[in-house]
């Protein structure tokens, strides 16, 4: 068991300083609460609304001063902490993310895979290819925002052994029929837990929420409101819901194009 923290936070375009001192105040009243797992939605340093050239100046390399700060952060606090981060790599941008062990060590980095609407005037895909990643409190998965929208990624995961897929996001209030549906669906199609983290304000729907392994939504936020979503997670909670629901002990693996490579995430799609 492990409790996890969704800082569902409301960030300010471009105000990069105001937004992290928002982050790491309410990252650390998570951790006074217990929180092992400490997860920040998408694009919560930058804003989301930003101009190409905006993000270009705010942008940072993996190794930089937000993913470093937050390695000493999780060495200093003993969690595990996906942080999101707008990344610069020669001449493109990508929607990046960073899992930092509780040691400080950087165990990956993801590149969001399916860019959204306006997101391709600023932003390039990242490689479409999904590895479970191995951390002291167990196996997870990662995808951001859109990415959830597609059943491949999160199957791919689940097939490698994820137990929890965690998804960063900014997601609309436009979209939110879709956020309801597509986390539970997710979590059921592959019994796995799926924490889905949002932005308040801006258009954003709030509503970060941790499903379980039988579509339950467990806890959920507010619509409106920044805030900190705390929820423990039962392991055995997956094979409850597998015994149950046996989609990936009766999953015909000829249905995936790759065969066996699906097993390391090196199906490529697209």
């Amino acid at each position: 068991m492990c409790k996890v923290a969704a800082i569902q936070m409301q960030p300010a375009s471009g105000q990069t300083d105001a937004n992290l001192q928002q982050a790491v105040f309410m990252a650390e009243q998570a951790v006074r609460d217990g929180a092992e797992l400490l997860v920040f939605p998408e694009l919560w340093k930058t804003g989301y609304h930003l101009k190409k050239e905006e993000f270009l100046r705010l942008a940072e390399t993996r190794d930089g001063k937000t993913v470093s700060l937050f390695r000493d952060l999780a060495r200093k606090w003993g969690t595990v902490i996906v942080v999101p981060f707008a990344e610069i790599d020669g001449d493109h941008l990508y929607i990046s993310l960073a899992v930092i062990e509780r040691t400080g060590d950087l165990l990956a980095t993801y590149r969001k895979s399916f860019v959204w609407g306006k997101e391709k005037d600023s932003f390039t895909n990242g490689e479409r290819q999904y590895r479970v990643i191995h951390t002291s409190l167990g196996k997870i998965g990662v995808l951001i925002c859109y990415d959830i929208e597609f059943p491949e990624p999160a199957r791919l995961l689940a097939l490698q052994g994820a137990e929890l897929i965690i998804v960063p996001s900014v997601w609309s209030f436009g979209a939110e029929t879709r956020w309801d549906i597509q986390l539970p669906a997710r979590a059921l199609d592959n019994t796995v837990f799926i924490l889905g983290v949002n932005t308040v304000g801006e258009g954003s729907c709030g509503k970060s929420k941790l499903v379980g392994p039988d579509g339950q939504v467990l806890c959920e936020a507010s619509r409106e409101e920044a805030c900190i979503l705390l929820h423990d997670i039962q392991p055995e909670l997956i094979e409850k819901a597998r015994a149950h629901i046996p989609y990936l002990a009766d999953f015909d693996e000829s249905l995936f194009p790759g065969g066996e490579a699906r097993k390391s995430g090196r199906v490529i799609l697209g």
